[in-house]
């Protein structure tokens, strides 16, 4: 993947920032872990009230671990003042996740100063090895920050 020009050289401090404004983050105990431009790791360790009937993390919880790491590895390339918002999230499950650690990695594919394509995988770590449990592509939108 070839290595993009972040246009705010502040992009570091205005994701974190942004991350840790965000309710539904900490809801679901998300953690940032990764940012560089275009780049952006987000985990989130099981908690059994993230759970469906059958004991695997709801689908919800992991597209939305998702869609937030690929929002956030486009908002390390807009414009200062800009903000980001999904404008359209195709996933597809490869299987469910169980108990343990979901890492969601946003790569940006192509960006724009309008629109930004970003690939997002979803693996589960825990004592079995890392299985991969989810994958997409995000159209993110640049908008004017409120």
């Amino acid at each position: 993947m070839p290595g993009f020009q972040p246009r705010d050289a502040n992009y570091r401090t205005r994701v974190t920032e942004s991350f840790e404004q965000q309710p539904f983050a900490r809801f679901v105990g998300s953690e940032l872990r990764r940012v560089e431009a275009g780049m952006v790791d987000i985990a989130l360790p099981f908690m059994p009230e993230l759970a469906q009937q059958d004991g695997y993390v709801h689908g919800g919880v992991i597209t939305s671990i998702a869609d937030a790491a690929a929002g956030f590895a486009a908002l390390t390339l807009v414009a200062a003042g800009a903000g980001v918002l999904t404008a359209e999230l195709k996933v597809n499950f490869l299987r469910p996740a169980g108990t343990g650690l979901l890492l969601a990695e946003g790569r940006v594919v192509k960006p724009g100063r309008t629109l930004t394509i970003v690939q997002v995988d979803v693996t589960e770590q825990n004592s079995d090895g890392v299985k991969h449990v989810l994958t997409g592509i995000v159209t993110v939108m640049a908008v004017d920050s409120q």
